[in-house]
């Protein structure tokens, strides 16, 4: 059985309790927007108000990489409606912070 010093249990009551109150929190941000503005419950990613949300950084890292390719490739494709495109997923990136 591993030991833990009475420090380590400490550290791991207080993450587990900011958790808690991370996911309370999480609840009332949900019911508030559902009953404020009739929200659906597809249109809520209950994890996306977390910072360690794993769709917003598959996301954000995908947005990245569509901008990089988009600028890359700028010269060769001398398109407005790509510029427009990748202006947009700039912005889209940038609101997303």
């Amino acid at each position: 059985m591993e030991y833990y010093k009475k420090t380590d249990l400490m550290k791991i009551i207080d993450t587990n309790t900011k958790d808690l109150h991370n996911r309370i929190d999480m609840q009332r941000h949900i019911l508030t927007a559902v009953i404020e503005k009739n929200i659906k419950r597809a249109e809520i990613c209950p994890d996306c108000i977390f910072s360690d949300c794993p769709h917003k950084k598959r996301l954000r890292d995908v947005l990245t990489e569509a901008i990089g390719i988009l600028e890359d490739t700028k010269k060769a494709f001398k398109s407005k409606r790509l510029e427009v495109l990748r202006k947009k997923l700039i912005q889209v990136l940038a609101e997303s912070g």
